[in-house]
């Protein structure tokens, strides 16, 4: 998988380099376009019902894709400007949930949040 991501990310920093982008790829600067697109993602469901969001057409789910692509690169070019290891930090940060969250206090909570539907 780091493998994957690796390869990834030196196509995006190629991809900025030869077009003179990366000196604009600042923590800020990413961490706001991360946010924009998020926000693109997020007009794909905007006024969507429950079973609208839950089945999208064709032209929906290729948007959603290019959007959540999007995510995923500025999201890993992020971590790497930052120096963050995005998977260790998925791994500390999933181990810290699980401490968090037990099972029992999980459901519980998903309980608690179906009741107030």
């Amino acid at each position: 998988m780091k493998n994957i991501i690796q390869n990834i990310l030196e196509t995006h920093k190629q991809f900025t380099l030869e077009r003179n982008w990366d000196r604009f790829q600042t923590p800020k600067n990413l961490s706001m376009a991360l946010s924009v697109e998020a926000s693109e993602l997020m007009e794909i469901f905007m006024w969507l019902n429950e079973k609208q969001a839950n089945t999208l057409n064709e032209q929906q789910l290729n948007a959603a894709s290019e959007e959540i692509a999007d995510i995923f690169l500025y999201l890993l070019r992020l971590s790497d400007v930052l120096g963050i290891d995005l998977i260790d930090a998925t791994h500390k940060k999933m181990d810290k949930n699980i401490e968090k969250y037990s099972v029992e206090k999980g459901r519980a909570l998903a309980e608690e949040l179906i009741n107030t539907l």
